[in-house]
């Protein structure tokens, strides 16, 4: 997987509305689209989205289909992150100073 799928993935606005029904726990396809306005269709192909950029799993149980985050893909989000970390300190130091130094 690309750095940038889980980005292009969760760029779409309907994806982040189901990406974030499914942080609060698990559920099928038709919970998550209840109080949205999405074909069955359209849902389907949202997950297989968020699925290939391995943000969300499914779990067979018995004949239904339940989708959860997948944990694997936020610590891809979290590794990508943690190269910036070490870079914003520094910026925000950098800034403080920077008014500072208007103020006097």
């Amino acid at each position: 997987m690309m750095e940038h799928d889980f980005f292009r993935a969760l760029a779409d606005p309907t994806r982040r509305t189901i990406f974030e029904k499914l942080a609060a726990g698990s559920m099928n396809a038709s919970a998550l689209r209840q109080g949205m306005e999405i074909s069955q269709p359209a849902m389907s192909q949202h997950l297989a989205v968020l699925r290939a950029a391995r943000l969300v799993r499914e779990r067979k149980e018995g004949r239904f289909v339940n989708y959860e985050v997948d944990p694997d893909g936020l610590a891809l989000i979290a590794q990508w992150l943690a190269k910036y970390r070490a870079y914003w300190p520094a910026r925000i130091d950098a800034l403080k100073l920077l008014l500072k130094d208007m103020d006097q």
